[in-house]
This record gives C-alpha cells, structure tokens and sequence, in this order.
C-alpha cells in the first residue's frame, strides 16, 4: 500500500464511481480498477461494494477512507512546507464565526489582502462544531471559534473577548416575564451547533426556564427579525446588535460579567506546519502581549 494506491480509494470513495475517478485521475478505468483490487488484495478485506449506478465503500472501506485523506494532506503539506522559503504567498484557508468575521475581521483581512498580495486567502463561515470538524480533517489551516476550546489534537489561544446579551422583542420586559410566556421559550440559533446555544441555554435554566424550543435560521439578519416578530430570543454579541436595538426593532438585556464575556479563539492542528501566510496574519492580529500560537 502506497500514497498512490490510496489517492486512487480516495477518488473511487469521493466520486462513487470507477469511471468517474478514472476521468478525475487521467487514466482508464481497467487501471483504476486492478489498483483497488491490488489494495484489496493486500489488505484482505473488500473496500467497495457495487451498486446499480457506481460504487459506496464498505466498513472497511469507510475506515480507511480518513488515512487516506490524511496521507494526500500530509504529502500537500510536506510540498508547501518545502517550498515555504518564509514569504508569505499561495493558498490560506481559515474559518470563523459569522458574527466574528462581521465585527473583528473585516478591517485585518483587507489590510492583510493588501500587504500580502501574493497569497490566495480564503475566509469559510460556520459554527464553532463545524470549523473545529473541518481544522481536525485539515480542511482550514486554522479557525477561529467560541472558546474555551479544550482538544488534544488542537492548539487554541485567545485572541478577542465579546460581551454578549440576550435580545427578545421590545414586548418583552424583563428577563422574569420569560418564565411565564405562554406556551414555552423558543431560542433563536444560527443551525446546529451554533456557539452561543449551549450558553443561552444555562442562561435561561438558571433562572428557571429549562428545555427551550430551537429555531434555526440562516443569517443574523433573518435571526434580527425572528426575534423583532417575538417568535424567540437569542443571544449575540452586543456589538453586533447596537444597530437593530437602537432603532427599537429589538430588546437588548444585559447580562451579569460572569454571564456575558466570551472568549473567542483561533485554533489549529497541533501537528500541522504553519505557513508564512498564517504567521503574518495572526502577527496582524497580535495584541500588545505575545501571541505563542502564531510562534509555535
């Protein structure tokens, strides 16, 4: 078993099809397919099973299918690694909160755009479970996510705190008038594993208001006007809200500190090289104290 035999799998896994990875690879498909049963061979177990259109991979196969995704990044990563002479230049992929890439990152990034031309920086949105998933498949070279972040396989290191608060409809009077809404609370999040879902949650239980119903929307904005039409409540960063609740479309609550303040953190493999793009982004973004995950 070789990296080439398990860059044909992965394809064959990837594509559902032997014909189809043999088009993707730029080879026929006799050779595609005597490479998987050579593999099969060697491993003594079969990693497909057919299907009227295509191919799925079997329990083994689905076993083996992170390696081999594995094994194509490290090779990736050794060739930028090697080639890395400590200019910033090529492809940088990170990922953050939606309501951090709005409120902290939109001025780095275009300073960062315009200092390193030179790199081909993409920036992925999602919640903090989906970005932690896509670092540890190396799918982004890093992220930035709620914290606290505690993971084996990950480095974390604080770089901005949010205040957050509660927003519910200006109906909605104080925070006491809650536990007696008829027919239950319903919490706004963005979709599943959203940041600050878990934090709402204890929020409301300790004062009484356990197990909420979950509304889920797409964006901010959609969350803004569920919460105007009093169908729930979130909660967000203040500094996101300032607009929405001064013009009294909604109700902002505040929160006492030990309730409030959140951490956001950016995180990355621990045992992956890090590029000269990221180190001069993170640099960037540096705070006056020193920063150890952008030198590690």
């Amino acid at each position: 078993m070789d990296a080439s035999d398990l860059r044909i799998f992965e394809a064959v896994a990837r594509l559902g099809g032997i014909s189809r990875a043999a088009e993707a690879l730029h080879t026929v498909q006799s050779n595609v397919t005597a490479r998987i049963r050579q593999l099969e061979q060697e491993l003594g177990t079969p990693l497909f099973r057919r299907l009227p259109r295509g191919v799925e991979p079997t329990g083994a196969g689905r076993r083996l299918l992170p390696y081999a995704r594995r094994v194509a990044h490290l090779l990736e990563e050794a060739r930028r690694a090697t080639r890395d002479d400590g200019t910033p230049q090529g492809p940088l992929v990170i990922g953050a909160l939606e309501t951090s890439a709005a409120l902290r990152l939109s001025r780095p990034l275009a300073a960062y755009v315009a200092a390193y031309p030179a790199v081909d920086l993409t920036l992925r949105t999602g919640t903090t479970c989906e970005l932690m998933q896509q670092v540890l498949e190396d799918r982004l070279e890093g992220a930035f996510v709620c914290g606290p972040i505690a993971h084996p396989e990950l480095l974390a290191v604080t770089v901005f705190r949010e205040e957050l608060a509660l927003l519910t409809a200006p109906s909605v009077g104080s925070l006491d008038a809650l536990a007696a809404a008829a027919g239950g609370v319903r919490i706004v999040v963005l979709r599943a594993g959203c940041s600050y879902r878990q934090r709402l949650e204890e929020i409301l239980a300790r004062r009484g208001i356990a197990a909420p119903r979950i509304l889920e929307f797409g964006t901010v904005e959609a969350i803004f006007g569920c919460v105007a039409a009093n169908l729930g409540i979130t909660l967000l960063p203040r500094a996101l809200i300032g607009p929405v609740w001064q013009d009294g479309r909604v109700a902002l609550h505040a929160l006492p500190p030990h309730e409030a303040m959140v951490d956001t953190v950016f995180i990355r493999r621990r045992d992956s090289h890090q590029s000269s793009a990221l180190a001069a982004f993170l640099a960037m973004l540096r705070p006056a104290q020193d920063m150890p995950l952008a030198a590690e």
